[in-house]
């Protein structure tokens, strides 16, 4: 009744990783686990081989799990709660219109919350500008602004943080030959990093 997946997941992620002689790894926290069962799997290899495998450390950033835009812990496509990095301007604006703010603001100069706010978290997440959050802080605290405000103020730092993606994306979609010589230059080189590292393997192993 257990699935496979339980057994070679973590066992397939951690050849990912040490194939390529990985040793800092960008996760989100939620990650953690597994790339624990990683280590696990390096030391044990280790201890019977000798140093072989190089044991692999966490990269968190400061948002290492982001909320979705309803409050819940985690933003996931199944709960119906995220932004994608594809979602063009229209649809990035409909859903932060949606997102949650303090419940216990009434009206639009009522003091609020901004630590119980998805706008205002958001905000600390894309806007560049670190003196316009402050701002947006400070306000909300006050009541000096209206919820709806404050949206329109984030769809407008959440384009301009997706807006060098989204160009990006554009470009490669519109250049499909050199997205092929990009996947290929990155597979050859993988496959000589690669046979570097099983090579070692092999010879801990005397096979």
């Amino acid at each position: 009744t257990i699935p496979v997946g339980f057994l070679t997941y973590p066992i397939s992620q951690a050849a990912d990783i040490t194939c390529f002689d990985g040793d800092l790894v960008p996760v989100g926290d939620d990650q953690l686990p597994l790339l624990e069962q990683c280590r696990e799997i390096v030391r044990k290899f280790n201890s019977i081989y000798g140093e072989t495998l190089k044991e692999p450390e966490q990269y968190l950033s400061n948002f290492s799990r982001v909320k979705g835009l309803d409050g819940n812990e985690k933003m996931g496509k199944s709960l119906g709660n995220a932004i994608y990095l594809v979602d063009d301007e229209e649809t990035i604006s409909k859903k932060v219109m949606s997102a949650v703010t303090d419940p216990d603001k009434i009206k639009k100069d009522d003091p609020a919350n901004p630590d119980v706010c998805m706008v205002y978290y958001y905000h600390k997440l894309v806007n560049k500008d670190e003196e316009a959050v402050n701002k947006v802080c400070s306000e909300c605290k006050k009541g000096a602004r209206g919820c709806v405000q404050c949206k329109k103020e984030l769809i407008n730092a959440m384009n301009e943080f997706l807006k060098p993606i989204h160009d990006r994306r554009k470009y490669y979609e519109d250049n499909p030959e050199e997205v092929k010589r990009i996947l290929e230059e990155g597979t050859n080189a993988a496959r000589e990093r690669a046979k570097i590292t099983m090579q070692n393997v092999r010879k801990a192993m005397r096979i």
